[in-house]
């Protein structure tokens, strides 16, 4: 079998073939496999492909949702300085 240049350790493929499996169990499948994906890949990019390649799945399959989820928009992080992060720290 060729490997997949979206898919190489066919992390995403064997998450379509576990039955039952869960959204916690897919998410972590998908983080590892965004461990392995090279640093100048465009992410976004290899989702939409995977979501193309698996379109035969079922939506409501936890692995399409997780992989749909990741091409959402994600609010950028805020970072708090000055005296609102001290305020912040102090109550912990």
């Amino acid at each position: 079998m060729e490997r997949d240049p979206r898919d190489p350790k066919g992390l995403i493929r064997e998450a379509y073939r576990i039955d039952d499996i869960t959204v916690a169990e897919c998410r972590t499948i998908f983080l590892d496999w965004a461990l392995g994906v090279p640093a100048d890949a465009d992410t976004q990019e290899l989702v939409q492909k995977l979501l193309v390649q698996y379109a035969d799945q079922p939506t409501d399959h936890p692995m399409t949702q997780t992989l749909v989820a990741a091409l959402q928009d994600r609010p950028a992080p805020r970072r708090r300085g000055g005296r609102a992060a001290r305020m912040d720290q102090s109550r912990t």
